[in-house]
């Protein structure tokens, strides 16, 4: 497995349509892999996410068992003359698997995901459930904590005397966690384009959110299924993509 970090240069127009259209950016992502064809249904998973950390600064980074060739990216959405030069070539790759190899239960690490939070309901009887979208961070915080043991870690707990909000219930009998876990929820957008072509194209509308906090590891190889396979749907609109990084 392999980790790679693109710079998006934000400035640039091909940079602008990708940004703008996950659907050509999933495109331009498999595009990376020369042996991987649209045709092959068992292909290995390839994920990926875009980390907004300012209007400029904007960072693709790919999970890939295979590693990735970006230079039409580079040509595209980056620097092309920098890229020249063979010791900034505009993308960084490290292996994946020495890091994967190296979780233990009971490590702790910061973490970040880009999910599209949902559920199935049913509006009235007789008819088929239909996929939703969780809209308030109260229930995107819930649809990650009923995955975290299956997936292999467990997130922190603030102490009790450094939490701000008490815990309750809320008005439908859901309990409300107040703040008591390192878990933020930010960032959450509503995408919105067609699939496929010609006369075949379907609307895909998404609801994505950007989760960060600490977790505790729970069951290694769980969480490297997860950090490799990704969690939850939507994965190739850039969503389901964990990452972590040590605690500060």
């Amino acid at each position: 497995m392999h980790l790679t970090r693109f710079r998006v240069n934000s400035a640039r127009p091909g940079a602008r349509r990708l940004l703008t259209s996950h659907q050509c950016l999933h495109a331009a992502v498999m595009s990376s892999f020369p042996a991987a064809l649209p045709s092959d249904k068992n292909a290995p998973r390839v994920l990926w996410r875009l980390d907004h950390h300012a209007r400029a600064e904007v960072f693709l980074y790919v999970v890939s068992p295979t590693r990735p060739d970006m230079t039409h990216l580079v040509e595209q959405a980056g620097w092309p003359s920098a890229a020249s030069n063979p010791e900034t070539p505009g993308w960084q790759t490290r292996p994946y698997t020495p890091f994967l190899e190296r979780l233990t239960e009971g490590s702790c690490w910061s973490f970040r995901l880009t999910a599209n939070p949902i559920h199935h309901i049913r509006r009235k009887d007789g008819e088929g459930t239909k996929r939703t979208a969780h809209l308030t961070a109260h229930h995107q915080k819930q649809w990650l904590l009923d995955r975290q043991d299956k997936s292999g870690f467990r997130i922190t707990q603030k102490p009790a005397d450094q939490r701000l909000l008490p815990a309750g219930r809320t008005h439908q009998g859901h309990e409300d966690h107040g703040d008591r876990y390192e878990l933020v929820v930010r960032d959450q957008r509503s995408l919105s384009f067609s699939k496929g072509s010609g006369g075949h194209r379907n609307a895909v509308r998404l609801v994505t959110v950007t989760f960060d906090g600490h977790l505790e590891v729970t069951d290694p190889e769980a969480l490297r299924r997860t950090l490799t396979g990704g969690l939850g749907k939507a994965k190739a609109y850039g969503c389901g993509l964990m990452t972590l990084a040590p605690v500060r």
